[in-house]
């Protein structure tokens, strides 16, 4: 047994979120370089280069240079094993971020420190403040210039509801970047450019009080750099691990990920702040890492992740026990597990708690099933699917390639990126499609052709607004009064749906039509 828990006690399992462009590709990159795991970062700003970034696979993502789905690395450091879960910054993907924040323990928000929180990014935090899970802010970027530090934090504060905790404050920014201070142990440690992609860079580490100091930085750095800490000692909020842990506080640091310079240390200290994976709900109480039993939950499925082979990768994140390659766990075989790098796979033979692992799928698995080898079953808590906001009708070009076409919405639908709808009473002919954020239209334009060589038409429908029929048992759906903006429509598990153009449709069909419960979200 101890070596079961010796191996869940080493595991720290994290997601990434950020802005698209404020550097967590990199970030992830640099993570990588430290654990050995990859030894040259691929930088992704040559987007004509042939190094693409290690972690975006998707031929959209590598034109696009934007993560669309979240991909899984791992690593080993300082004797943790360390399992990153990056994930698509866009705020059009939320809903597939908030997957992956279900499979992770911690949070890591990687913010440009010359933007400050952006737009979208607000939208992916704000599920990231829901799951109550630790937060961790790397702010990212200090070589180009950045704005005020003090507004950093208070745009972070204001913005996302949660306290900060600066455990290093930077020293100038852009060109005259000099370094960042470490307020525990009172040391700076100075930067220089370094060669970039590589591990070296020259680093000296000078106590506050050191003359030399001076002549590092210079005199006019040093002064703003003692009035700031003063300001900053006495402003902001103690250090506190239990409202860290709770998600209330997040301990800030600053760093630039492209040049390498502060983010060994960020992984320090994260990996002493951050604890081995934790206790999980199910509907049967809680369910202990440490148990013999293997357990574990589909939170995503990708399709076509290798171009040579049509496959489905069902990603699964291990909430207790064990897992051996080839096991035998309720629910189904799990005939040939990978462990993912992206694009070049190798197959594992072992995982543990707080691991993540993709299994081959023959289309058996859906987003929020649960695996287990106990003998008393349970379902881990549900994930919850986003109620699409954007609505269209898929036509496709050339009816000879029909079934291609059903093929291929039918795989991208199970991946939960869109939720298809057919008209109710109507077969695959018309195929109505919801999605969260309008750019996934387009990735589904893309797919279809470069994964299934098909053709399609969109047209979009007015609809805003989408409800489920709680008891479509009880009521008759064909004789449901609606008002002339609703339309029915019914899902891929053949459950009735009611879509609206204007919000107030939705009570007047409840008026109308009594004892009808309509509810905005389905679990999975």
């Amino acid at each position: 047994m101890s070596d079961l828990r010796k191996e869940i006690e080493k595991r720290r399992t994290f997601a990434i979120i950020s802005h698209p462009d404020a550097g967590k590709t990199t970030l992830t990159e640099k993570f990588l370089l430290y654990g050995g795991a990859i030894n040259l970062a691929g930088s992704v700003k040559g987007k004509a280069t042939a190094r693409h970034a290690v972690s975006d696979w998707m031929e959209i993502e590598k034109q696009r240079g934007i993560s669309v789905t979240s991909s899984v690395l791992q690593f080993n450091y300082a004797g943790k094993c360390v399992n990153i879960l990056d994930t698509p910054g866009h705020q059009d993907f939320s809903e597939d971020t908030y997957r992956t924040l279900m499979a992770a323990d911690s949070a890591v928000m990687v913010i440009d420190a010359s933007k400050g929180v952006e737009a979208q990014t607000r939208k992916l935090f704000k599920v990231c403040v829901m799951r109550h899970i630790p937060i961790f802010t790397f702010i990212n970027k200090m070589d180009r210039d950045a704005n005020d530090t003090f507004e950093l934090l208070d745009d972070i504060e204001n913005e996302l509801g949660i306290a900060t905790y600066p455990v290093n404050w930077p020293i100038g920014s852009g060109k005259e970047f000099k370094g960042v201070y470490d307020r525990h142990t009172r040391k700076v440690m100075t930067f220089a450019d370094t060669l970039k992609g590589t591990k070296e860079g020259s680093e000296k580490i000078i106590d506050i009080d050191d003359p030399a100091l001076i002549d590092e930085i210079g005199e006019e750095k040093k002064s703003i750099l003692d009035d700031e800490i003063e300001l900053l000692d006495g402003a902001s909020a103690e250090f506190d691990m239990e409202l860290v842990t709770k998600g209330e506080l997040s301990p800030v640091f600053f760093g630039s990920a492209l040049t390498n310079f502060g983010v060994e240390t960020f992984l320090q200290h994260f990996l002493k702040m951050t604890y081995a994976p934790m206790a999980r709900k199910s509907d049967i109480g809680m369910i202990d890492p440490f148990q013999e039993d293997f357990s574990a939950f589909v939170f995503k499925i990708q399709a076509n992740m290798n171009k040579n082979h049509r496959d489905r990768i069902a990603f699964m994140r291990i909430c207790s026990g064990k897992f051996t390659a080839g096991m035998e766990v309720f629910h189904v075989q799990l005939s040939q597990p990978q462990q993912m790098m992206a694009d070049e796979r190798k197959m594992v033979e072992e995982a543990y708690a707080g691991d993540i692992i993709g299994i081959f799928d023959p289309g058996i698995f859906s987003i929020g099933d649960t695996l287990t080898t106990a003998k008393d079953k349970f379902q881990f808590e549900g994930i919850p699917t986003f109620a699409p906001e954007h609505f269209a009708r898929v036509r496709l070009i050339d009816s000879m390639k029909r079934k291609q076409f059903v093929k291929g919405v039918t795989q991208i639908a199970q991946e939960g990126a869109i939720q298809i709808f057919q008209e109710y009473k109507g077969g695959m002919e018309e195929i109505i499609v919801g999605v969260v954020g309008v750019l996934q239209f387009d990735v589904l334009r893309f797919r279809l052709e470069n994964e299934y060589n098909v053709e399609i038409r969109l047209e979009n429908l007015p609809y805003e607004h989408i409800r489920w029929i709680e008891n479509k048992d009880e009521v008759d759906v064909d004789a449901l009064t609606g008002t002339s903006d609703m339309k029915k429509v019914i899902d891929m598990k053949g459950n009735p749906l009611l879509l609206f153009v204007n919000a107030w449709s939705v009570g007047m069909t409840l008026d109308r039509n009594e004892g009808l419960v309509l509810s905005e979200f389905s679990k999975n």
